[in-house]
């Protein structure tokens, strides 16, 4: 393996046999037609690869170079309870998130499975699990409490607890930097996050809150109404909070905050964004309000059969890469989708161009 610095001057790896095509001191103009030239210049017709060129392009011009690369590619699952999960807002106890996380660590949950046939290392962290703290080597502690406060009756993160989320955030991604990797895939797990979730996009949007609540973890009609009567009376009592760091604390959950602030800090070091579903979709909503430059990092990965999350996609315009009707979290969206951006990379950097194979090009560009 070569190596190559990264915009923040770390050391990362390059595949052997390539060399470093930066385009670190050209214009944003001259960049964007480099690369497109690039892409145009293969032994395809033009556009023939679709959304795989789209995404080619994206990551290219991320990193500035003809000649992108894929490096560590990590997925983060962070884990928290919510205070609102002692009404009926889920289909399933609290306990399950202490539960899952423990079939995480021993690799038998969905995302286990998918993200070892991708090759992504996998990680858990524990970000306000309820209960006692998971004793396990492999556990990520980031807990910033054991679960948020319940919503209907008070704000679900302080301040300071906010401060802390985004520390240990921005630590993690640090990490992950110093180790090599650049990119990063974001899930979730949290008994009652959908419903935090839904808050976030009606707060965040024009849409209602009706509009914005799903099914969750698998509610009949009966049980989404009374979750929908729930989400309403914690709206009413913060009924014109709209900035999107309040409605975070008003209303959000410790793996939403971490999942926000980590996206922010990500997009800041220059690694790629690999975005699963509803909940972190609604994390990165808030990154977005926040900083709308953060759009350029993303790569969306599935489209979410959860009721709000058509809408949120819509609002950032974004296109999901792959559309399975999955509504699981965790990040196995992510996982089903890098294969598929690790192809767009690859067809940029090992696929014949014109020139090189002596194959005509069309005469009508």
């Amino acid at each position: 393996m070569n190596s190559r610095s990264d915009a923040t001057g770390e050391i990362l790896n390059q595949p052997e046999g390539k060399e470093l095509d930066s385009l670190s001191s050209v214009s944003e103009d001259e960049l964007c037609l480099q690369i497109q030239a690039c892409i145009d210049g293969k032994t395809k017709p033009p556009g023939s690869l679709g959304q795989l060129e789209k995404l080619a392009f994206q990551i290219a011009k991320l990193q500035r170079t003809t000649t992108p690369f894929l490096n560590r590619p990590t997925i983060v699952v962070f884990a928290a309870d919510h205070g609102a999960s002692v009404h009926s807002i889920s289909a399933f106890p609290r306990e399950v998130t202490a539960q899952m996380v423990q079939n995480f660590l021993n690799g038998g949950a969905a995302i286990n499975v998918f993200a070892r046939h991708a090759g992504m290392e996998l990680l858990v962290a524990d970000c306000g699990i309820a209960g006692p703290a998971i004793n396990h080597p492999n556990l990520l502690s980031m807990r910033a409490g054991e679960g948020t406060a319940d919503y209907t009756v008070e704000d679900a993160i302080s301040s300071d607890q906010w401060k802390f989320c985004e520390e240990q955030a921005i630590a993690l991604i640090h990490r992950l930097r110093m180790r090599g990797s650049n990119v990063i895939g974001f899930g979730e797990m949290g008994i009652g996050n959908t419903s935090s979730a839904s808050l976030i996009l009606h707060c965040l949007s024009d849409l209602t809150l009706k509009d914005c609540v799903g099914a969750g973890t698998g509610l009949e009609e009966d049980g989404q109404l009374e979750k929908l009567k729930i989400l309403q009376k914690a709206r009413a009592r913060r009924p014109d909070v709209s900035d999107p760091l309040e409605v975070l604390l008003a209303f959000g959950g410790f793996e939403i905050a971490q999942m926000s602030a980590a996206m922010t800090e990500a997009y800041e070091q220059g690694m790629l964004l690999l975005i699963d579903g509803f909940i972190s979709g609604a994390a990165f909503l808030i990154a977005y309000r926040r900083n709308p430059e953060i759009l350029s990092s993303a790569v969306f990965c599935h489209k979410s059969r959860e009721k709000g999350h058509a809408h949120l996609l819509k609002i950032l315009g974004a296109e999901p890469l792959l559309d399975l009707e999955m509504r699981l979290g965790e990040a196995t969206g992510c996982a089903l989708a890098y294969p598929i951006v690790r192809s767009a990379v690859a067809f940029l950097n090992e696929m014949a161009s014109f020139e090189s194979a002596g194959v005509s090009s069309s005469s009508q560009g």
